[in-house]
């Protein structure tokens, strides 16, 4: 039987089933996958929230986070959003990347943005929109990917805050969890 941590997102619950990583820390793992209604309910929070922050285009890293930005976006009204890969697609030769250290993948990993999506970002207000933030790591990848695209990061925002993510006061998110 698995252990798990019940939380409520802005009046949804969800049960996250607490998961070893490699480096022996405990998580609550949040996955919106396959989740349609939990997705779709914490992309139209995170974009009341940050709808009067002006951005013009959203930006998210593979793979937790897409279904995520598509809902925020469209709530938006952006026909399109920039996605950090985590690998080098065909499509990618003219791109541009960036080194990253992440909780959840324990390394070291590179982000990837298509030319297409450096070009979606320059010049533009950008909102960096993820699943959780926890070490930011990740997110640290994505802000280096918009600055070095030439666009300006006008908020960041997650669903959850882990650990003392919580208590960045550069991130919004809707629920914080302990880091276990």
């Amino acid at each position: 039987m698995k252990d798990f941590l019940t939380i409520d997102i802005c009046g949804v619950k969800a049960d996250l089933p607490i998961l070893p990583l490699p480096s022996g820390i405990r998580i609550a793992f949040f996955n919106l996958h396959g989740n349609q209604t939990l997705t779709e309910h914490c992309g139209k929070k995170i974009a009341e929230r940050i709808k009067d922050s002006g951005a013009e285009v959203v930006i998210t890293a593979e793979s937790k986070g897409l279904q995520l930005a598509h809902v925020v976006a469209r709530e938006l009204g952006q026909p399109y959003y920039a996605v950090a890969r985590k690998t080098q697609k065909l499509y990618m030769q003219d791109g541009i990347s960036v080194t990253v250290q992440s909780i959840t993948t324990g390394g070291e990993q590179k982000l990837y943005l298509s030319h297409h999506d450096v070009m979606l970002l320059k010049g533009r207000k950008v909102a960096i929109v993820d699943d959780v933030i926890s070490t930011g790591g990740s997110l640290r990848g994505l802000e280096a990917l918009v600055r070095e695209a030439g666009g300006e990061i006008v908020v960041k925002a997650t669903v959850l805050a882990e650990g003392d993510a919580a208590d960045r006061k550069d991130i919004l998110y809707l629920q914080k969890i302990p880091l276990l």
